[in-house]
């Protein structure tokens, strides 16, 4: 959502032309997801797609620039925000209580929500595609290395230290790991709300095993106020913020 700031005052309300643009790239998606789940992701071509969708298919590349993005563009977006997390994080915080923050977040369980079979469709499209699995590894690989540099910035980390990519690579890989265990439970058919429940306990003790080692990691560089004297609060319930 964008504001827009005049002489009046600040408006956060999106004007028609933003809610027009949201309704055609939504009308995209879902007609791309539509489609590649009816068909086969590497079956349907981005000119398919813009013709299903009623838009031309430079409209369809303006929003989603590549065919990939037509199923990914939220997952890089979900990255973006557990980096940023790491990077405002608050005085005294670890980069790890950051990132579980996000991960954590108290909201609607979005996964319990969603029906089983269209997990499971879902999952198989993924895995059917070598296109969509090597997207969704350079989006993991990209944002792990972006991590990397952001943690040795803030920690002074010498330029030779492998400290920082090996925890980034430690914090990326538990959403990765997730949903992994989310498309594997889906694939062999283990049915919601049990998934949801199952693959949230595993992401709550490997949060608590990292927890052991990178508690602290970066939490020296932002030093807490003189008034916190809070320790870790429990886990909110789970939040699973850019599964496709």
């Amino acid at each position: 959502m964008t504001s827009f700031c005049y002489a009046g005052g600040v408006s956060t309300v999106p004007g028609l032309r933003e809610r027009r643009k949201a309704q055609t790239r939504q009308r995209i998606a879902d007609t791309a997801l539509r489609l590649f789940t009816e068909h086969g992701f590497d079956q349907v071509t981005a000119a398919e797609v813009a013709r299903e969708a009623e838009v031309s298919e430079a409209t369809l590349f303006n929003y989603f620039p590549t065919k990939e993005d037509l199923v990914y563009s939220r997952m890089g977006a979900y990255e973006t925000r557990l980096i940023d997390a790491i990077r405002n994080r608050d005085p005294g915080t670890s980069a790890l209580a950051a990132l579980t923050g996000v991960l954590l977040r108290p909201q609607p369980d979005r996964l319990l929500a969603q029906d089983s079979e269209r997990l499971a469709t879902m999952a198989r499209m993924v895995t059917a595609s070598p296109a969509l699995l090597a997207r969704e590894r350079q989006v993991f690989s990209e944002a792990t290395a972006e991590l990397a540099v952001l943690l040795a910035e803030q920690t002074q980390a010498d330029a030779g230290d492998i400290t920082p990519w090996v925890v980034a690579n430690a914090l990326m890989g538990v959403h990765h790991a997730v949903l992994d265990a989310v498309r594997r439970r889906a694939l062999a058919g283990q049915p919601n709300p049990g998934l949801a429940r199952d693959v949230r306990a595993q992401a709550q003790r490997a949060l608590a095993l990292l927890e052991e080692g990178l508690g602290g990691f970066g939490a020296k560089d932002h030093p807490p106020g003189p008034d916190d004297t809070s320790g870790p609060g429990p886990l909110p319930a789970w939040s699973w913020g850019s599964l496709p």
